[in-house]
């Protein structure tokens, strides 16, 4: 089964944007929270500090899922692996579970860099591979191109966001995808319906929107800095949504709400 849907390995605790002492500190919490599924990369500039505080987790390397993510600029044959190796320096560890490739190349030529992350398998720098912000198309070209199974699409999802075509690709492909963004930034906040229906399960607004996630297909990456808050993102797996309520929330995707765009990233592709 894809490690991704593996007991906690559904929750993800995202590393981005927190550098020195809050991050560490906020990775403690989360472990003694519960998680085990931890996620960094190349561009957020806090590998170092991961790996400080994965070191002092003092949790069995195997109970461990460590997610990184390569930077579109190290694309090339001179690069690729010597970044990787690099990244496992950083983060003191001799593989990684996930490597994903952070974002499509300018361009949208995926061959070669799924090539090169095939490389840094077969080299045992990681167990294994996946993506990141790829196109339903480009998931259907990558199961074509490369010979490893591609674990995870890692992609913006939220409920004010239609992200039906990259779900269907994901049937289509058998790539999972895993969520960033998955409260959209605190934009879900503003909408009452999460609290209104939370209310009815005893669950907060994020919860909810946590919940319809893993409901629908997509395991969770989340963020925070404050206990309460990090506790309360690990604690969705006690609770089902019913069909009524997933509907409701699937109404919501109309929103069209979308964060990462070529504004804010140069690497983003025209989204489906």
């Amino acid at each position: 089964m894809n490690i991704y849907y593996q007991g906690t390995n559904q929750r993800t605790f995202g590393t981005f944007p927190l550098t020195g002492d809050e991050l560490r500190e906020s990775m403690r919490i989360a472990a003694e929270v519960g998680y085990r599924s931890f996620d960094t990369a190349q561009m957020y500039e806090n590998e170092a500090e991961t790996g400080d505080a994965l070191a002092q987790l003092g949790i069995a390397r195997d109970d461990l899922c460590v997610t990184t993510k390569v930077h579109p600029d190290n694309f090339s044959e001179a690069a690729f692996l010597p970044s990787v190796e690099e990244s496992l320096k950083k983060l003191r560890l001799d593989y990684v579970d996930v490597l994903l490739l952070h974002w499509p190349p300018i361009g949208g030529d995926i061959a070669l860099s799924l090539q090169l992350l095939e490389k840094a398998h077969a080299a045992g720098l990681t167990r294994n591979i996946g993506v990141s912000n790829y196109t339903a198309q480009m998931m259907r070209d990558a199961v074509k191109i490369t010979e490893a199974p591609i674990v995870t699409n890692q992609v913006e999802f939220h409920p004010l966001l239609n992200q039906d075509i990259l779900l269907q690709a994901a049937s289509e492909t058998g790539i999972p995808l895993s969520s960033y963004c998955s409260v959209a930034r605190g934009e879900v906040f503003k909408h009452p319906i999460f609290a209104e229906i939370g209310n009815g399960y005893g669950k907060t607004a994020a919860q909810v929107v946590l919940r319809w996630i893993l409901q629908k297909g997509v395991s969770i990456n989340t963020m925070s800095t404050k206990r309460a808050n990090i506790q309360a993102n690990f604690d969705v797996m006690d609770f089902t949504l019913s069909s009524i309520d997933m509907d409701r929330i699937d109404a919501m995707t109309k929103t069209g709400y979308r964060i990462v765009g070529e504004d804010l990233v140069p690497w983003a592709p025209k989204w489906d």
